[in-house]
């Protein structure tokens, strides 16, 4: 369509290799039976969509289609006159279109009502051709006395259309759609007239409201939807109406439909901030969430009470036990979405209530039936966690009860209840001494090693007096099983040996099996080889262990790294508190008995896999502590001060974070300046909530608002696609705007020659995929053409457009140019997020695709280089800003960002600064795709490049 004001028409992909002739098409139309000419006339409408309009067809469609009573056929003329050519060059309407006018009468006269409705229909597509609807305005009036109901609501909107474009054609349209309004009975029909009214007549549309305001509560879904929209749009402007409106709105919140009660509640809220009106409105959308099935209207809803609770909290208060009850849903985004809210609406008055209400749900999860148990079941600890920090007076009635998850399978919940853990603990002194005996009896049943590391660590540091870790070292007997370990494993297997009768040391049975065909067709026996003792041995590795035994055994040395800390800790705090030096040494030395066979053990064959170097380094150190360095006062310090310190700090880090952040959310107000322009609105009454407006929704989802570009911005999106000698030159300004790609392409003429049929070819490389074909084009000589194409963008990868301009030159002769690829930088489609350091973990385990870029730079400042990394891939650190301050030589960053596409890119750099001065070590980049995760390798590696050294 070369002219800028033809309407735009979906594209459909036309099969060029058989495209069959004009006459072919004619003799078709002429001679073809009802399904030849179907698909004819199909192939038609393609082809005229695709900018071959073929006029020369017109009049043997008028001539062999147009009289066909075949309803099919009949719809496909409408899609045809719809897309047609009907002026000629002089942009006067074509003389066959008087017929096809004709013909449109007669069909909106038909007696049948499909016929005549479809027609009405199609009326509404051709709106803007004032010619062709002018002679059909009395015919297309009279159909609003139809006596089918089908060709009155679309004959309704017929008019709309007509009225809506020109206004002149019926004038007095408002008066005969209020009039055809009063007198209506199909609710269909009394919605699209009420439409009508709304757009174009808007007094009327409330004079109607007012008329008919007592029978609104029981009117039809869709006429209430069309009077609530009503309502807000008035209510935008003074009107006298206001308070009968609230009162409208109130009754709609009992409505059957769902959907009604949606938009009733989204408007009361903005119409008064009366608190009952605001609980009303909240208590619907409760109501709305455990009532409705889908999910995701669930969640939206949702979104909108927790709008709500950020402008009216304390009015929601009191429904937060309702609130509660959206737990039972099965959808666990839908649970952790009401647990949000819930958590934000949790003070001292109500938290009691919540957190029995948690526990309660909390044990229900233990049933096997349970629907996604643990995942709920991690949620709700989360949860518990939260209230039981923030208000210390049910974290004493929490802690035990979560602390009997301490043994759950599900791991991540375990871990959930320890964090929980070691956090009342440090905040809360008076708690101590019983949770410590609770941990101590929950020893047995603990099964993973990460667990036992925590507790450990909380019983290492927490232990206060003399009973306390007297008991902790009778109950890690209990968990640890006989000590030294390798020995007591060793008797295990000599007795086991001593059972089977005769001592046959490594004496070896032979067992034959049936004869086996090898590869070059021969036979051959194969022969079994199993040796008695290594069975035996493998018995003794499957005998049933306590805990903590096993996991040592099973190679878990970290956790016996842990436990040798947490043995320092308990002994050195015992020297302390104790003056009987039998005691402390007997203390000392089963310690160190411990850890020498936790050594031992992982150096046997008794383990899974041989203890590292590093764990047995770590338990080295504790044995040597204990038995040189005791009573030095550095390593009191070192061992029983400084890592409770680090961890106190690292908490006092996390609420000064949430402080903060809460603050932010508090001081969103707008500062104004004194000299700022009074707006006068300002006097009258706020309103609770904004007014919602769909146009201004929709410009924000698409993101016109936002568009606020310079000159010099838009220069450095140019492109250059030719060369300054080419007999063309040509640029490109690539705009990035959401999932689209916008190429303005300027083509300069630069031969003395006219260039004619010049076409502007585009192919394009990764996710990209070209929206239209550039029409053809002749250029004068010296003269521009600007021409537009848009191209979609499916993902985040660095994808590449190329292409050629082809044109006929003098005594046309095809010439060509080649085009410089333009690079879509990727970085116009990654923005800085945020994650917690748990999901972080969690999805770089899951991620597969891996690129790792080295450090080659001449930055000489690890921190430095950190920014620069960060600017340059658009992520954001998640490494809190205290980890990684002070002067250090080496540091270690997460970093995280995600894609407009919803995809997640990870992060992680570790450098380290040699005594040179420079900077070693590499970036990480994990994703779920391979694509986003080699795009920002390429991008660390451009930046390190462009980074010049300091001169």
């Amino acid at each position: 369509m070369a002219s800028a004001d033809a309407p735009c028409y979906t594209l459909v992909n036309e099969d060029s290799s058989e495209a069959p002739t004009t006459q072919d098409l004619r003799t078709a139309l002429q001679k073809g039976s009802d399904e030849v000419k179907l698909d004819t006339l199909r192939k038609i409408i393609v082809s005229t969509i695709n900018g071959n309009p073929q006029p020369a067809l017109l009049m043997p469609i008028i001539q062999y289609v147009m009289p066909s009573r075949n309803k099919q056929l009949k719809k496909l003329l409408h899609f045809y006159w719809e897309v047609c050519p009907k002026y000629d060059d002089n942009g006067k309407l074509k003389q066959e279109m008087i017929l096809v006018v004709n013909a449109i009468r007669n069909d909106l006269q038909h007696p049948n009502e499909y016929i005549r409705g479809a027609t009405l229909r199609f009326l509404q597509k051709i709106s803007k051709e004032a010619e062709l609807l002018e002679p059909l305005i009395p015919t297309c009036r009279a159909c609003l006395e139809h006596r089918h109901s089908y060709v009155r609501k679309n004959a309704v909107f017929a008019v709309y259309s007509i009225y809506r474009e020109f206004e002149h054609l019926i004038p007095d349209a408002p008066e005969l759609i209020q009039t055809f309004l009063a007198a209506e009975s199909d609710a269909t029909c009394k919605r699209n007239a009420f439409v009508f009214l709304a757009h174009c007549a808007m007094p009327k549309a409330v004079e109607y409201i007012i008329q008919v305001f007592d029978q609104i509560p029981s009117m039809d879904e869709l006429l209430q939807m069309s009077i609530i929209e009503v309502i807000r749009l008035d209510c935008k402007q003074e009107t006298t109406h206001k308070s009968r409106y609230i009162l409208l709105i109130s009754e709609l919140l009992n409505a059957s439909s769902h959907a009604v009660k949606y938009e009733a509640a989204a408007t009361l809220t903005s119409l008064t901030q009366n608190p009952a009106a605001v609980k009303a409105a909240a208590s619907c959308y409760i109501n709305l969430v455990q009532k409705e099935s889908d999910n995701n209207a669930k969640l939206i809803v949702l979104d909108r009470l927790d709008a709500l609770r950020s402008k009216h909290g304390h009015v929601l208060d009191p429904l937060i036990m309702d609130i509660l009850q959206i737990l039972s849903s099965a959808d666990l985004e839908v649970r952790r979405k009401a647990l949000s809210i819930v958590l934000s609406l949790v003070s001292s008055r109500n938290v009691e209530e919540v957190v029995l209400f948690l526990k309660k749900q909390l044990q229900k999860t233990q049933d096997q039936e349970f629907e996604k148990a643990p995942e709920y079941r991690q949620l709700l600890i989360q949860s518990i966690h939260v209230c039981a920090v923030r208000f210390s007076e049910v974290a004493a009635s929490v802690v035990h009860a979560l602390m009997d998850f301490l043994g759950d399978s599900n791991n991540p919940s375990a871990l959930d209840v320890v964090a929980f853990v070691r956090e009342v603990v440090e905040k809360f002194p008076q708690l101590r001494r019983t949770i410590c005996e609770k941990l101590v009896q929950t020893l047995p049943e603990i099964k993973s090693g990460k667990v036992y590391r925590g507790v450990l660590w909380i019983l290492g540091e927490y232990a206060e007096d003399i009973q306390e870790i007297q008991e902790i070292f009778r109950q890690l007997r209990k968990v640890l099983g006989e000590i030294p370990i390798l020995a007591s494993e060793q008797r295990l297997l000599e007795e086991a040996s001593a059972e089977d009768g005769e001592e046959k040391g490594d004496q070896v049975k032979t067992e034959s099996s049936k004869p086996k065909v090898l590869a070059d067709g021969t036979y051959a026996t194969e022969t079994a080889f199993t040796s008695v003792s290594a069975a035996r041995l493998e018995a003794v590795k499957a005998a049933s262990k306590p805990p903590l035994r096993a996991l040592i055994l099973g190679g878990d040395f970290y956790t016996g790294s842990v436990l040798a800390s947490a043995l320092t800790k308990l002994v050195l705090r015992y020297t302390e508190l104790s003056n009987e030096q039998r005691k402390c040494n007997a203390l000392k030395a089963e310690a160190m008995l411990i850890m020498a066979s936790v050594i031992r053990v992982g150096q046997s064959k008794f383990v899974t896999v041989p203890i590292d170097e590093d764990s047995s380094e770590r338990i080295m150190n504790c044995i040597q502590t204990l038995s040189e360095l005791e009573t030095q006062p550095a390593v009191h310090e070192i061992f029983l001060k400084n890592t409770k310190a680090a961890y106190s700090k690292m908490v006092a880090a996390q609420e000064k974070k949430a402080a903060e952040k809460q603050e932010s959310e508090k001081a969103k107000a707008a500062i104004v300046q004194v000299d700022d322009l009074l707006s006068f609105r300002q006097f009258s009454k706020k309103a609770a909530d904004d007014v919602i407006d769909d146009s201004e929704d929709v410009n924000r989802a698409t993101g016109a608002g936002e568009v606020t570009e310079d000159f010099l911005s838009n220069l450095s999106r140019i492109s250059q696609l030719t060369g300054f000698s080419d007999p063309i030159y040509a640029e490109a300004y690539v705009k990035v705007h959401g999932f689209d790609i916008l190429l303005d392409v300027l083509l300069v003429n630069q031969t003395a020659d006219t260039l004619q049929n010049l076409c502007l070819d585009f192919a394009t490389l990764g996710d990209l995929k070209l929206v239209e074909r550039p029409s053809v084009y002749t250029i004068a000589p010296h003269s521009f053409q600007s021409i537009k194409a848009t191209i979609k963008v499916s993902s985040t990868e660095t994808g590449v457009i190329f292409g050629s301009i082809l044109w006929e030159g003098p005594g046309l002769a095809e010439q060509c140019v080649i085009l410089n690829d333009i690079h879509i930088d990727i970085m116009d489609y990654i923005k800085p997020a945020y994650c917690t350091e748990q999901q972080f973990r969690s999805m770089w385990t899951e991620f597969e695709w891996e690129n790792r870029v080295n450090v080659t730079t001449t930055i000489s400042d690890p921190r430095e280089y950190l920014q620069h990394v960060m600017k340059a891939t658009n992520m954001s650190c998640l490494t809190p800003e205290g980890a990684i301050s002070g002067d250090c030589d080496f540091l270690s960053a997460n970093m995280y960002a995600r894609s407009l596409f919803g995809e997640d890119a990870l992060a992680n750099l570790s450098v380290e600064r040699t005594e040179e001065g420079t900077i070693t070590g590499h970036v990480r980049i994990r994703s779920k795709t391979q694509g986003i995760a080699l795009s920002l390798g390429d991008r660390i590696t451009m930046a390190q490049k462009d980074n010049k050294p300091p001169v």
